[in-house]
């Protein structure tokens, strides 16, 4: 049957299913006293077991939690994205992700040769941006700066979807765009993490853009650049895990600045965070005192 609709006829009937059944804003927890609708670990041990059982590889649980340091800060991409940093700061950066075993560092992809040779047997992983931070380029030019970028180290990209061809209903434009990337990536091992840019968008086009990053191949849905007008939010980000399922990674990424604003990300399904802010957050979420000033970047 479903082979009698179209793609744009598809998305649109995903779309509605989607928001009819998850209404924007969803309930609060009793357990966990954030919007988790009352299915976290925490108030429905049953429902975790069965996701599991489904295939998920990963469950959040609340800050503060016996262990959680460190598995908060395997879930932390150490970001450092400003145009204006420079050798000195990159290199304090991969320090830090080596120090507290973060899950990556996040870096553009001129530093990527850098970073891999700095992190050379560590935990920690780089990972670049494509497309950034508009995502208004070419495919085939996302395309070959994921291979270079791969080439020289990197290995997860976190590309920026089209959003002036997803707002037009372009669907098999964004399907290419993100597709182009994924095939270049997979098969060296690279992740591919999808930026749709929340800000910019209405809830329709939010779950549009998840269920087209999923369909595409891709590893991983992000909410943001950090660039644009807003960055992550809970309700974006439990909008997001409804449409991808409990398979597909979630980046939860701009302005998560302490270990409250992770907390609300992970109980919403976020699987990973981008932060300039990481040690701090690790640092609250373990009660030491905080040490880390602002970052510079």
């Amino acid at each position: 049957m479903l082979a009698n609709y179209t793609l744009d006829q598809l998305v649109t009937l995903i779309t509605g299913e989607v928001l009819a059944a998850y209404p924007a804003g969803g309930g609060q927890c009793t357990s966990c006293r954030q919007p988790c609708d009352g299915q976290c670990v925490t108030s429905n041990p049953d429902a975790a077991r069965q996701v599991v059982a489904a295939g998920a590889s990963r469950l959040s649980a609340r800050l503060g939690v016996r262990g959680i340091a460190a598995d908060l800060a395997g879930m932390i991409d150490h970001t450092l994205l400003k145009p204006d940093a420079d050798e000195a700061q990159i290199r304090q950066l991969c320090a830090e992700a080596r120090e507290y075993s973060f899950a990556s560092v996040c870096v553009n992809p001129t530093w990527v040769p850098l970073c891999a040779e700095l992190l050379r047997g560590s935990t920690a992983v780089v990972c670049t941006v494509i497309g950034f931070p508009l995502g208004a380029t070419l495919p085939d030019v996302k395309a070959y700066e994921a291979e270079r970028a791969i080439a020289h180290g990197a290995r997860e990209v976190d590309m920026v979807v089209n959003i002036g061809a997803l707002k037009s209903r372009h669907y098999d434009n964004v399907l290419e765009d993100i597709g182009g990337v994924v095939r270049t990536a997979h098969p060296h091992g690279a992740l591919v993490k999808v930026i749709i840019e929340t800000a910019l968008l209405s809830d329709d086009e939010k779950v549009e853009a998840s269920a087209l990053a999923k369909a595409a191949g891709a590893d991983f849905v992000k909410t943001s650049t950090g660039f644009a007008s807003g960055g992550a939010t809970a309700a974006d980000v439990a909008l997001m895990r409804r449409v991808v399922g409990p398979q597909m990674g979630i980046k939860a990424a701009g302005g998560i600045k302490n270990a409250e604003d992770a907390n609300a990300m992970i109980q919403a399904g976020a699987t990973r965070i981008g932060a300039s802010a990481g040690i701090k957050i690790v640092q609250q979420a373990t009660g030491l005192p905080v040490t880390a000033k602002a970052p510079a970047y």
